[in-house]
């Protein structure tokens, strides 16, 4: 998945977007603990994958928390 196509999914689109990419990532683990897997590109892919979405959740809960007139730096310093 692409950071933009990411950027455009709903919080709860991207939610499943990420149980559903963590669940492949664990198929494929599995995958590869049986031998039965041939393309192990795919891990890493997954990683990404996951990585992107995590970001773009990241992106959101500081553009609400900037929004709501407070910072995380702040939020973690009291």
């Amino acid at each position: 998945m692409e950071i933009a196509k990411a950027r455009t999914l709903s919080e709860h689109e991207l939610a499943e977007e990420l149980e559903s990419a963590r669940r492949h990532l664990y198929d494929l683990r599995f995958q590869l603990a049986t031998r039965q897997l041939t393309d192990y590109s795919q891990i890493s892919q997954t990683r990404r994958d996951i990585a992107r979405l995590l970001t773009v959740q990241t992106e959101r809960q500081l553009e609400t928390s900037a929004a709501q007139g407070g910072s995380v730096a702040a939020a973690g310093g009291e």
